[in-house]
C-alpha cells in the first residue's frame, strides 16, 4: 500500500492511498465502512441533450466524487473494489444526489475520510509496511549465485557469489558456493525466499540449505527460470511467484497462532475463545494476542473494537485474520474470535 497522505486529528480526518496489490484491496473492505467518505476518479454515464432537446444517450465522462458510503464489495476474480454510494460533491453538479458506485482496481488512489478506529489504521499501516518487507530471489546456476530483493522501491541486487564449477572432485567448493548463499539469506532475514534457477543446481542448493539453514529452508520456494542474475529475476516476477510466496509467508505466520491456540485449548488452557470468554480474558489483563477473523470483526465491530482496544492498552497483540484462508475459517468455527493468555484465567 502506498500511503501518500495522512491528515487525522483526534481520530478523524483522511488518508489519500494507492492500493498497489490485491491484497491492498482486500484490506480496503475492512477499512471502508457505511457513513465514510471515499474520493475518487470514476467514470460515469452523463446524460446530454442537443439543441434540439434530444438525448444524445449516455455518454461517459471521468469525475472527481466524494462519494457517501453505503456498500462495499470486495470483487476479488473481477481485480477491484467496488464502493457505491451517494454522490455528495461532484464536478458536474447535476450528479450530486445521485446513486453511483467506484470501481477502485490496483493503482488507483483514493481518500477515505472518516472517524478512525485503531485497528483500521493499524490494518492501513501493516498493508504499507508489507509493501516494505523483502522477498528474497536468489538465483544459482553451477559456479555462480545472485540475491536480489524485491521492495516496494524496486528490484535491488544485494550480492554475486561465484565458485567452483562441477561436482566430483569439486564437490568441497561447490558446497563453499551454497554455504555462502545460505549464509546471505540468514543474514538478509527476509520474509520469503524464492530460489530459482535453470537445471538441477537450484534443487541441489535447495538440500543444502534445508540441512544446513532450515529456518531459511521454511520459507522457501524452488522455481524453474532458464537464466540467473537480473534476467532470472525478471522471470520470477513475471510468473507471480514474489506475490504468491508473500501470501503465503502471511498465511504461515497466522496458522502457526492459531496451532498455538489449538494446542493450549488441548493442554494447558492458556487460551480463550467466543466472545464472552475473550472479553473476560481482557477485561482481566490476561491477553497475550488476540486473534479475530475479519468477517466477524466487521460484522461484530460494536463488541470487537473494545476488545481490541484493551487487549492493546494491556500490553497485548492483535492479529486480525483473513476468513479466506485455513487459519482465519478455524477460529470462525470456535466463535470468530479468540486469544492466547499470559495465564489462565479459571
Amino acid at each position: 500500500m502506498n500511503v501518500r497522505e495522512r491528515d487525522i486529528e483526534d481520530g478523524y480526518g483522511r488518508v489519500t492511498l494507492v492500493p498497489e496489490t490485491l491484497d491492498d484491496l482486500w484490506h480496503l473492505k475492512y477499512v471502508v465502512e457505511e457513513g465514510d467518505t471515499v474520493s475518487a476518479l470514476t467514470q460515469r454515464r452523463v446524460e446530454r441533450k442537443d439543441d434540439m432537446t434530444r438525448s444524445t444517450g449516455g455518454e461517459r465522462e471521468t469525475l472527481n466524487v466524494d462519494l457517501e458510503v453505503d456498500d462495499v464489495e470486495f470483487a476479488r476474480f473481477a481485480n477491484r473494489l467496488r464502493v457505491s454510494g451517494v454522490i455528495r460533491s461532484c464536478d458536474r453538479e447535476t450528479e450530486i444526489g445521485n446513486h453511483h458506485t467506484v470501481n477502485v482496481e490496483t493503482h488507483d488512489e483514493i481518500t477515505v475520510t472518516k472517524r478512525w478506529k485503531p485497528d483500521q489504521l493499524e490494518r492501513i499501516e501493516e498493508a504499507e509496511d508489507a509493501e516494505e518487507s523483502e522477498v528474497a530471489v536468489a538465483t544459482v546456476e553451477e559456479g555462480e549465485a545472485h540475491v536480489h530483493t524485491v521492495e516496494a522501491h524496486g528490484v535491488e541486487e544485494r550480492v554475486t557469489l561465484t565458485g567452483t564449477t562441477g561436482k566430483g572432485d569439486d564437490a568441497g567448493p561447490r558446497e563453499e558456493l551454497f554455504d555462502e548463499l545460505a549464509s546471505v539469506l540468514e543474514n538478509l532475514d527476509p520474509d520469503a525466499v524464492v530460489l530459482a534457477g535453470p537445471g538441477f543446481t537450484k534443487r541441489d542448493a535447495y538440500d543444502y540449505i534445508e540441512e544446513n539453514a532450515p529456518e531459511v529452508a521454511e520459507k522457501t520456494v524452488v522455481e524453474d527460470t532458464a537464466s540467473v542474475g537480473g534476467r532470472g529475476v525478471h522471470e520470477v516476477l513475471k510468473r507471480g511467484a514474489v506475490e504468491r510466496v508473500a501470501e503465503e509467508a502471511r498465511v504461515a505466520r497466522e496458522s502457526r497462532l492459531v496451532d498455538e491456540l489449538m494446542e493450549r485449548v488441548a493442554g494447558d488452557g492458556a487460551a480463550v475463545y467466543g466472545l464472552d470468554e475473550t472479553r473476560k480474558a481482557v477485561d482481566y489483563g490476561a491477553v497475550e494476542h488476540l486473534l479475530v477473523v475479519d468477517e466477524f470483526l466487521r460484522e461484530h465491530r460494536d463488541d470487537i473494537d473494545p476488545l481490541i482496544e484493551g487487549a492493546e492498552q494491556k500490553g497485548g497483540d492483535v492479529t486480525v485474520l483473513s476468513s479466506e484462508f485455513e487459519p482465519g475459517q478455524r477460529v470462525e468455527h470456535l466463535g470468530g474470535v479468540a486469544a492466547l493468555l499470559r495465564y489462565r484465567i479459571d
